[in-house]
C-alpha cells in the first residue's frame, strides 16, 4: 500500500450568491483595501489516504466528495493528489 495526500477545495459555483465572501468583501473596504474587486469563501479539506494507486485515490476521493464533502448542487470540487515517499 501506498500513502497519498489529499487536498481537495471545495468552492460555490460562480452561479452561486456568497453572502460569507461579500461580508468578507465589505470587511475588507471598510479597513482600507479598495483594490480588492471579491472575495469568495471556500474550504479545503486535507487527507491522508493509504491504496494502491494515484487512480484508485482519484476514484475514491471523487466518490467522497460527492457523497460527503461537497454539494454537487452548489459546488464545484478540485482534487490534488501526491505521493508520499516512506
Amino acid at each position: 500500500m501506498k500513502e497519498f495526500r489529499v487536498k481537495i477545495e471545495v468552492k460555490l459555483k460562480p452561479v452561486v450568491l456568497d453572502p460569507q465572501g461579500k461580508t468578507v468583501l465589505q470587511a475588507l473596504k471598510n479597513l482600507g483595501y479598495d483594490e480588492v474587486g471579491d472575495a469568495r469563501i471556500g474550504k479545503l479539506i486535507e487527507l491522508t489516504v493509504n491504496d494502491g494507486s494515484t487512480e484508485k485515490v482519484k476514484e475514491r476521493v471523487d466518490e467522497m466528495c460527492k457523497k460527503l464533502l461537497s454539494n454537487p448542487v452548489i459546488e464545484n470540487f478540485e482534487v490534488n493528489i501526491e505521493e508520499q515517499n516512506a
